[in-house]
């Protein structure tokens, strides 16, 4: 089983980190390929970073159109593009936030998404809205900017644990999830500090997507996720515009 793992944001250090963070859970037999948009902010932070990293995101998908893989992870806890791709392939992509959450449904009736900043909390509230879960999960920012996550002399270590304890006194949290891509490194450790489940959106995506491919399980090319209808795109999106019924596929 090959899975292609796509960081969103440009910065090679924290691709790094989840592919190792990713291929640490993998099963006997599955490869990451894991690789770094050339295009598009150092992190994503927000709607605006997020929507200047789609392109970069959706080229390395068509560069690698014809390697043949079996599921796509986006290695962003804002989905980043997520519904495009999935327009994109026929194979299952997954995205960190709904993996995470949806894992953390199995085993906690509450839990706490700890993320960096207030703009990306208000994203996430978002999603975890839309996947079902608002109910069963607070929200909280750090005040981390991401590329803090980089360096170990920056305090963010300590900001994130702090922000984990006042989940754990004041949201009833049952479990954590961990809302930046940049945190993977730091699970097993939370967990082991706290004494409560500590979910990482990269092991998580990699555990649902080798579930996925093992059903047999393709993205529905009926209605929402249909191949994109073709037709021209001008000026620097031009390289995007669908010519075929499927642009990527796993074959």
């Amino acid at each position: 089983m090959r899975l292609l793992l796509i960081n969103p944001n440009t910065t090679v250090s924290m691709t790094e980190k989840a592919a190792k963070a990713a291929r640490a859970v993998a099963g006997v037999g599955t490869e990451i390929i894991a690789v770094t948009s050339q295009t598009g902010p150092a992190s994503i932070e927000g709607y605006y970073d997020g929507a200047l990293a789609v392109p970069g995101m959706l080229r390395e998908l068509k560069l690698r159109q014809a390697a043949g893989y079996d599921a796509v992870i986006i290695c962003c806890f804002d989905d980043t593009g997520l519904d495009a791709a999935r327009m994109f392939c026929d194979v299952p992509v997954v995205g960190l936030c709904e993996a995470a959450v949806s894992m953390a449904g199995f085993i906690a009736q509450r839990f706490s998404v700890v993320t960096t900043l207030e703009r990306s909390r208000i994203l996430i509230d978002n999603l975890v809205q839309r996947y079902g879960m608002g109910a069963r999960a607070k929200v909280r920012a750090s005040d981390i900017p991401v590329l803090e996550l980089e360096n170990s002399s920056s305090g963010a270590i300590g900001k994130l644990r702090a922000t984990i304890e006042r989940a754990l006194a004041e949201d009833g949290a049952e479990a954590i999830v961990l809302g930046c891509a940049g945190m993977t490194d730091l699970a097993r450790d939370l967990q082991v500090l706290y004494g409560v489940p500590v979910v990482d959106g990269v092991a998580a995506a990699v555990k649902q997507a080798e579930a996925l491919v093992s059903l047999g399980l393709g993205t529905s090319k009926r209605s929402s996720y249909a191949a994109p209808l073709p037709k021209p795109f001008l000026g620097a999106m031009q390289e995007f515009a669908p010519v075929s019924s499927i642009e990527v596929s796993g074959a």
